[in-house]
């Protein structure tokens, strides 16, 4: 009988393993322990109330607790790294969204993952349109009037984003290239301290997920002075859309998903899947979702993971309208 040659040897060997670890996640019920759910921005920011709403339900569903580990930083790549490092075991999730995993790519020259090829796409969760805001002194209603009132101050104007390679952060870089305006760029570690400087008076404009300033507008601590979506949001009817308020097609919508690691076997995938569509089809949670102005928009994994290719393609042509480079 043949030698069979020493790489054909490890092939199976490794072949047969993989099998045997499918094989031993698929023979113990999922989950029998309590699972990680990184939501890659800081407590208190929209993505945090997602992320603990998501985590309720599934904790529901399966019997185990599920945890959020608030990992912020870097535009959220700092826990996309994190979670792109962790096990794919099925006991690690990963609430995949706008900045980590399509603005980034075309940001950051050295990512510590990559985003295609580190995780498996399971569903989006929702969309939610921004709205651009003013410190009430600042001495502008409408889109027209801060344009103006920037061009007769350039560069002395700031905004504030919820970091460097949020879509808050994007979405004003596309406004100042279509409105031609000098404004300068203020990052902050997340929504919760941009908006505390901005209620402040310490910058004076920013464009930032809805749910995040909602409250301030109401109270007055801030001026709406449009939203990013191309039909006005509920909560706000009163404010003008970019599109109306002359910048023709303006729209920036941040989303949400879930992900998870690479490695998981096609049925724990499937599982996944079924298990956050059934969270996100309950009329309660759509109806938390619209008190938050999130959009609910479940996808099938495939969907979804086309859609995260068609964003990282539509933000890297954004960021070099900008004239930002990797760094």
């Amino acid at each position: 009988m043949p030698k069979m040659r020493t790489g054909g040897v490890v092939a199976v060997c490794l072949g047969l393993g993989a099998i045997a670890v499918s094989t031993a996640v698929l023979a113990q019920p999922y989950p029998n322990k309590p699972v990680r759910y990184i939501v890659p921005f800081p407590a208190g920011a929209s993505p945090d109330i997602v992320g603990r709403l998501m985590a309720d339900r599934l904790s529901r569903i399966w019997g185990q607790q599920v945890v959020v580990d608030n990992r912020a930083g870097a535009g959220g790549t700092v826990g996309a790294g994190i979670a792109a490092r962790a096990a794919g075991d099925g006991y690690t999730l990963f609430q995949c969204n706008i900045a980590s995993s399509a603005i980034a790519a075309a940001l950051y020259a050295k990512l510590s993952y990559d985003h295609q090829r580190d995780f498996s796409a399971i569903t989006r969760i929702g969309t939610t349109a921004s709205v651009l805001i003013v410190h009430p002194a600042v001495p502008v209603a409408t889109v027209a009037e801060l344009i103006a009132h920037a061009k007769a101050n350039p560069g002395k104007l700031s905004y504030g984003s919820s970091g460097a390679g949020t879509s808050p952060h994007l979405g004003m870089e596309l406004f100042k290239t279509l409105a031609k305006i000098d404004v300068v760029h203020v990052a902050y570690k997340g929504a919760p301290q941009a908006l505390s400087d901005l209620i402040g008076g310490q910058v004076p404009v920013a464009i930032s997920n809805i749910p995040a300033y909602l409250p301030a507008i109401h109270t007055g601590r801030a001026r709406a002075i449009a939203v990013t979506s191309l039909k006005r949001a509920s909560q706000l009817p009163s404010t003008p859309t970019m599109d109306e308020s002359g910048l023709k097609g303006f729209e920036v919508t941040s989303w949400y998903g879930v992900c998870v690691p690479t490695g998981l076997p096609a049925p724990l995938l499937a599982k996944l899947h079924a298990d956050a569509s059934k969270v996100l089809l309950a009329p309660d949670v759509n109806q938390r979702m619209t008190e938050m102005v999130i959009d609910s928009a479940p996808t099938s994994r495939e969907e979804f993971a086309a859609f995260m290719r068609t964003e990282t393609q539509r933000w890297a042509q954004v960021a070099r309208g900008a004239g930002l480079t990797p760094q």
